[in-house]
């Protein structure tokens, strides 16, 4: 599988490495498109891929494209690759809130997988939601699932519609974990904890937690039963999430995103 990328960031990177240690496609295989000189020479002398700055030169050859860009460099990558993918070429987009139809009319092309990743594919532990146009074949799925599963998990959906869905709860997810993690670390520390330890016990506690959710198997509010006795120091703690409308909050957080995510599509 020859693979090329428009846009060498951080998300763009992070692919590659996963491709690269899961030996998806191997270094001569892959070329990178970046505008920034010292970006391409990082990438060139780092994995020992090909670089260069011309997008159309580097979409001749490739099975793939994947489109790493910011969204806002979108219309000026479509308006120089527009006619000048083939026909038989995937070209597959992380680009938050560009929707299908405008990758379609804007590339004028049809093979099209749309993906909704998250920070975590930078250390494997992704969560990628993707959906794919009819013209896509069953082997460009697989292509699509090899390269979206060496970040993480992947969700496949048939409804680009869950796409703005998972970008209000994967997609954006992480920045509500940090946010969390934030509030019982300043926690910690007001309490007297240095804020090293502060951290370390925030950071280990939501791991065990997620790991431990995980390998039960058990839905979420069982789990939190499970730790609140009554009277106890949990079920305090939590009394005061209540009376905050803690869980009204996260709904329209999320909310707040989805449309925010429709939005931007639109």
């Amino acid at each position: 599988m020859r693979i090329v990328f428009i846009g060498g960031g951080n998300m763009g990177a992070a692919m590659l490495v996963a491709i690269l240690d899961r030996e998806i496609a191997k270094p001569a295989d892959i070329t990178v498109s970046d505008l920034e000189e010292s970006r391409r020479q990082y990438l060139k002398q780092e994995y020992a891929v090909s670089v260069t700055s011309n997008n159309r030169r580097a979409v001749k050859n490739g099975d793939v494209i994947i489109l790493a860009i910011k969204p806002q460099q979108l219309a000026e990558v479509m308006t120089e690759l527009s006619g000048q993918l083939k026909g038989s070429q995937l070209a597959l987009s992380i680009i938050a809130g560009a929707r299908i139809n405008t990758l379609r009319s804007g590339l004028n092309h049809r093979r099209l997988v749309r993906v909704m990743p998250n920070t975590p594919a930078q250390i494997g532990e992704g969560m990628s939601v993707w959906t794919a146009t009819d013209e896509v074949t069953e082997r460009q799925k697989g292509w699509a699932r090899a390269i979206l599963g060496a970040m993480g998990s992947e969700i496949y959906v048939d409804d680009e519609d869950y796409i703005d869905m998972a970008t209000a709860v994967s997609g954006s997810g992480p920045g509500y974990v940090f946010r969390f993690a934030e509030a019982m670390i300043d926690a910690a520390i007001a309490l007297g904890f240095s804020e090293d330890i502060a951290r370390e016990l925030v950071s280990q506690t939501m791991l065990g937690s997620v790991h431990f959710m995980q390998q039960s198997g058990k839905p979420a509010a069982e789990l939190r039963r499970m730790v609140t006795s009554p009277g106890g120091t949990t079920a305090e703690a939590l009394a005061q999430f209540d009376r905050g409308q803690f869980t009204e909050v996260v709904k329209q957080a999320v909310r707040a995103a989805y449309h925010r995510a429709r939005e931007l599509g639109n």
